[in-house]
């Protein structure tokens, strides 16, 4: 079974983050900039909360607000769902489709240590299927 911490070994712990009092269009340029769906919010080194797209797009957006005089902590999910290293990945993906949630930050021992989306729950679970169907191409011709 694979694990949260075998993803990030293969995309690595980047987690793009941002304060609670920046504004959401620095966010949104944050976002746009590195082309990432969510930033963590943080204060003092602690997760408090997460921004994603979908906030800005439901919270601002579609309010009529005006991104520049909205602060993150107005807008962003919190309690933040999370996991650790050590989750199993059909049970992060499993959590994400039932709260309907794209992005679950790692933390592990108080901190954060990654982030995980269902992007990369995909792309784990093709590259396992396209190992399977090798593997059973290499047995069904004799060549294991």
């Amino acid at each position: 079974m694979s694990t949260i911490s075998d993803i990030l070994a293969r995309k690595g712990t980047e987690v793009a983050t941002i304060g609670p009092d920046a504004t959401v269009l620095e966010a949104a340029k944050l976002m746009n900039g590195r082309r990432f769906g969510a930033l963590c919010v943080m204060e003092n080194e602690e997760l408090i909360g997460i921004i994603t797209e979908r906030d800005i797009l439901t919270r601002v957006v579609g309010a009529g607000l005006e991104a520049a005089a909205v602060r993150t902590r107005d807008v962003m999910s919190t309690p933040v769902i999370t996991c650790g290293l050590r989750g199993e990945t059909d049970d992060c993906a499993a959590v994400m489709s039932h709260k309907r949630i794209r992005h679950l930050p790692v933390v592990e021992d108080g901190k954060l240590a990654g982030i995980v989306s269902t992007g990369d729950l995909v792309a784990l679970q093709a590259a396992q299927k396209q190992a399977m169907i090798e593997d059973l191409y290499q047995y069904l011709h004799g060549r294991t």
